[in-house]
């Protein structure tokens, strides 16, 4: 097997067996039979595949860095991280639900939390815990757009949590993090903001 698709087809991805034996096989060939040009075909088609995936759900997202968004990405009842507990990524290494019983509000955005330990860690740093670019994907935002989040396609890098819209945002951001991040940094503070209504 190939290493540059290794990725896909990780167990950790959480790919179902339909998509695995979709991406194995090419006209009936296993991927791992694929060499030079008919290999590089077929990684350019699945590249392009995905990355044509990821800008459709772009295109269909809250739009470029011209129109106005929330502060942070919120629920209709003002809950953020779509009710999931921020603080179980770095705790748990999952994402996990928060419950209404642990929940706390700052600057306008409610939090839900797991246990009361996460709650506590939470109210100590809150800074510490809350996603990048206001919980916003991460992947959409290294392109200069905005998208909603799937809390199940996440990752941390250097002590910080970062949410992407989908498996195909995840894996093409997964690709060059460190430049998506840093692309994503940039264009974030650009973003004209509302604030969130307290």
């Amino acid at each position: 097997m190939n290493r540059a698709l290794e990725f896909l087809l990780a167990p950790d991805q959480r790919i179902d067996f339909s998509l695995r034996r979709a991406l194995g096989q090419v006209d009936g060939v296993g991927l791992e039979r694929l060499r030079g040009r008919n290999f590089t075909i077929a990684l350019l088609v699945a590249t392009t595949f995905g990355f044509a995936v990821a800008l459709g759900f772009l295109g269909a997202a809250v739009g470029d860095s011209a129109t106005p968004v929330t502060a942070v990405n919120i629920t209709g009842d003002a809950i953020g991280v779509k009710g999931y507990d921020p603080v179980a990524y770095f705790t748990r290494g999952q994402p996990t639900p928060g419950i209404d019983q642990y929940s706390y509000r700052w600057k306008g955005v409610t939090y839900l939390f797991a246990s009361a330990e996460d709650l506590q860690l939470f109210k100590a740093n809150p800074e510490k815990y809350l996603p990048q670019y206001g919980g916003y994907c991460a992947y959409a935002m290294s392109l200069n757009r905005i998208a909603d989040i799937n809390p199940s396609e996440w990752t941390i890098v250097d002590g910080k949590l970062y949410l992407n819209n989908g498996l195909f945002a995840q894996s093409l951001w997964s690709l060059n993090k460190s430049g998506n991040i840093e692309s994503a940094d940039r264009n974030w503070p650009q973003y004209p903001k509302k604030p969130v209504s307290e």
